[in-house]
């Protein structure tokens, strides 16, 4: 097999973050439009990522946060972005680099994509966190009109729900949905699609 000296593959990847960078600088400067909401989700522990220190124990490796009816203070710059949100009632301030991102959907459309997280040198040499592992599936919860951090699912977007705290279990949790509002399937695109088999 020829030696891919472009690497098309992390080109893919770019410009997919610039797709999440974009329509988040817009969501910053106007407010999200119609019934678009984003599903995000990203590494817990890549370099950068500062969230509460409990969210951190319930999520080691993986979580996804909803940006709905109730965030503030989107701040969008090249490298990141930082929002408000509120976990277990309390409002606190997330940044987020968008190399850490591991999934990006907006379910009112359906529009979504998976990432791998970009990890310098120095993180692959680190050892992860005791604990640490496969991210907890997404659940299905009952709506809200406040964001919710939840458990990101390796094959699907999150939950689109949203609520005020972390969730970890439900008795639905095996119940995702297939399909986003309209009753379209979704549409979500896999950097494994663009990959030489």
């Amino acid at each position: 097999m020829p030696t891919d000296y472009i690497r098309y593959d992390l080109l893919v990847q770019d410009a997919l973050r610039s797709v999440v960078r974009r329509v988040l600088t817009e969501a910053a400067r106007t407010g999200l439009p119609g019934e678009h909401h984003f599903n995000i989700s990203f590494k817990t522990q890549a370099p950068g990522v500062v969230i509460p220190t409990s969210v951190r124990q319930r999520y080691p490796d993986e979580m996804a946060i909803i940006l709905q009816h109730e965030f503030w203070d989107l701040e969008v710059t090249s490298d990141a972005f930082e929002v408000s949100l509120n976990f277990s009632r309390k409002p606190e301030r997330l940044t987020i680099p968008f190399d850490s991102i591991t999934g990006f959907s907006d379910p009112s459309v359906p529009f979504g994509f998976k990432l791998e997280p970009r990890v310098s040198s120095e993180a692959k040499a680190t050892p992860a966190l005791p604990g640490a592992g496969a991210p907890k599936p997404a659940i299905e919860a009952p709506a809200a009109k406040t964001p919710r951090a939840v458990p990101a699912s390796p094959a699907k977007p999150a939950s689109a729900s949203a609520g005020p705290r972390a969730v970890e279990t439900s008795k639905n949790a095996d119940k995702t949905p297939d399909k986003a509002g309209d009753g379209a399937p979704a549409k979500v695109v896999s950097i494994d699609a663009f990959r030489k088999k």
